[in-house]
């Protein structure tokens, strides 16, 4: 068995997890972590032999993956955090067992293949993670919100890692079985994060303490023209024009998203502005 304890943190993914866990036949430890799922999450990670474990989140830090990395004694060195739409492919999970066992890298950035409307997207902005890492090498993001959103589990913060990262080629495939209704109303859950987040860049302090790719990022999110380029990038750039109507409505649905957060950002200032 391989070195290494994996973590499905999951809210009502009775969708997705059967298929995930499946794939997790290599691994001793999977640990489920459940904020109180409605629709029998819990007892199909049960079926597949998870240990369950249930989250209760207090609108403050920390959220579920720090609460994991803080609280739960993990039976081995190194974690992975695999989303319950998330399945590893065996090519990943061999080139894996060849990292950890060099001790050059205490964290690795994953990809992922993306499916989109059943469709795997093979051109685009690919994604990646930095999901997989020593279980003493750091944490997620602290930041302090106080309820922006239901989230009780970092999406958008990244693990601070103290030490040398490198990074795993072979994918692993992100496809998720909930519906397009799904797929809209958490990115509109996310959208509303990352205003909220983007706000919080108007205080110097907060400012300080980014990385440099992180001040990158929100000084694009606030161009008016960034949601539009983000599309030209994604669509014909980098050639999402071949993965044919799911490539264009998967771009569109990009572009869309970053229109949210520059709107709602907006909005939080005007706000404000009133006050």
């Amino acid at each position: 068995m391989l070195p290494i304890s994996v973590v499905v943190p999951t809210r009502n993914e009775s969708a997705n997890l059967r298929r995930c866990l499946t794939a997790l036949s290599d691994f001793d430890e999977v640990v489920v972590v459940d904020s109180r799922s409605a629709d029998g999450t819990p007892q199909i990670a049960e079926s597949c032999g998870a240990r369950v474990l249930n989250f209760e989140w207090n609108g403050r830090y920390p959220k579920k993956r720090n609460w994991v990395l803080l609280n739960v004694e993990l039976q081995y060195p190194w974690v992975l955090f695999v989303d319950a739409d998330e399945v590893v492919t065996e090519a990943f999970v061999t080139e894996m067992a060849r990292a950890v066992a060099n001790d050059k890298h205490v964290g690795f950035w994953l990809n992922y293949s993306t499916y989109f409307m059943g469709r795997r997207l093979r051109y685009g902005v690919g994604q990646k993670k930095l999901a997989l890492f020593k279980v003493k090498s750091g944490l997620y993001e602290g930041i302090d919100e106080t309820r922006w959103t239901d989230l009780d589990m970092e999406v958008h913060e990244h693990p601070l890692i103290k030490g040398s990262v490198g990074e795993i080629k072979a994918k692993i495939e992100h496809n998720d079985f909930k519906s397009l209704e799904k797929y809209i109303e958490r990115h509109n859950a996310y959208s509303t994060w990352e205003a909220r987040r983007a706000a919080e860049m108007d205080k110097a302090e907060t400012w300080r303490r980014l990385t440099t790719r992180q001040k990158l990022k929100y000084i694009l999110i606030g161009r008016t023209w960034f949601p539009f380029m983000y599309f030209l990038v994604q669509y014909v750039l980098l050639g999402g024009v071949f993965d044919g109507r799911e490539g264009y409505f998967f771009a569109m649905f990009k572009c869309f998203y970053f229109l949210q957060v520059q709107t709602k950002l907006l909005e939080l200032r005007m706000v404000r502005q009133t006050q």
